[in-house]
C-alpha cells in the first residue's frame, strides 16, 4: 500500500499550515484550562513533520503513517505527543495488518481505542477522542467529506459543556466547564483541513 507522495506531502502541508495560523488560538484555549502551550507544542511537531516530508513520502502508506506518529510523538510536549502519535502508529500497524474484511473506518476505530487506552480515557471525558469518535463514527455511515468536517467542528465545540476528567483540566473541576478542550480543538482543525484538501483534491 503505496502513499501517493503528492497526495502526501501536501496533506503534511495542509496540517503544518493549519496549525501555525492556528497556533495562539490553540494557546489561548489552553491557558483558560492547561499550561497554555498546546499550539506551540502542536505547531512544533507539524513542523518537525514537515522537515522529513520528503523522505516520509517515499514510504508506503503504513511505515509513513508510523514514522509521522514516532516524529509527534518525539516533538509534542505534554499528552497530545503520546496522544496523536499513538493514533497515527496504530492506524500504520492496523493498514499493515489489513484484513480483507476490513475497511478504513474498522482501521480508524482500532487506532483510536488505542489513543483511548493509551490516556486512560473516554468519550466524554473532554479530550481529542470527543472529536475522533464522531469523525469515526461519520465515516462508518459513508457521510460526505464535507459532512465529516462539519461534525468535526460541532463536536469540538461540544466539549465546552463537558467537565474535565483527565489531564491537567481535570484539577479546576466543574471550572473547566465552560472551556473548548484543546486538543479536541486542534483535533478538529486538522480533521476539517485533511477533509477540504481532500476534496479539492479529488475534484482537480
Amino acid at each position: 500500500m503505496q502513499a501517493e507522495p503528492v497526495l502526501l506531502t501536501g496533506l503534511i502541508e495542509t496540517c503544518r499550515a493549519t496549525i501555525a495560523a492556528n497556533s495562539e488560538h490553540l494557546c489561548a484555549l489552553d491557558r483558560a484550562i492547561g499550561d497554555g502551550d498546546h499550539g506551540t507544542n502542536m505547531r512544533r511537531g507539524c513542523d518537525a513533520v514537515s522537515a522529513e516530508e520528503a523522505s516520509v513520502a517515499t514510504l508506503p502508506l503504513p511505515d509513513a503513517l508510523e514514522k509521522i506518529g514516532l516524529t509527534l510523538v518525539m516533538n509534542i510536549g505534554g499528552a497530545a505527543g503520546p496522544l496523536y502519535g499513538t493514533l497515527l502508529m496504530e492506524m500504520g500497524r492496523e493498514l499493515r495488518a489489513l484484513h480483507q474484511n476490513q475497511d478504513f473506518p474498522a482501521v480508524l476505530m482500532q487506532a483510536i481505542d488505542a489513543v483511548a487506552r493509551r490516556g486512560r480515557s473516554h468519550a466524554g471525558d473532554k479530550t481529542l477522542l470527543d472529536v475522533l469518535y464522531p469523525v469515526q463514527d461519520a465515516l462508518a455511515h459513508r457521510s460526505s467529506l464535507t459532512d465529516i468536517a462539519r461534525q468535526a467542528e460541532v463536536a469540538a465545540e461540544r466539549t465546552s459543556a463537558m467537565r474535565a476528567m483527565r489531564g491537567r483540566a481535570s484539577y479546576l473541576g466543574d471550572r473547566s466547564i465552560g472551556h473548548v478542550d484543546p486538543g479536541a480543538s486542534s483535533c478538529a482543525l486538522l480533521t476539517t483541513a485533511i477533509c477540504r484538501y481532500l476534496e479539492e483534491h479529488r475534484s482537480a
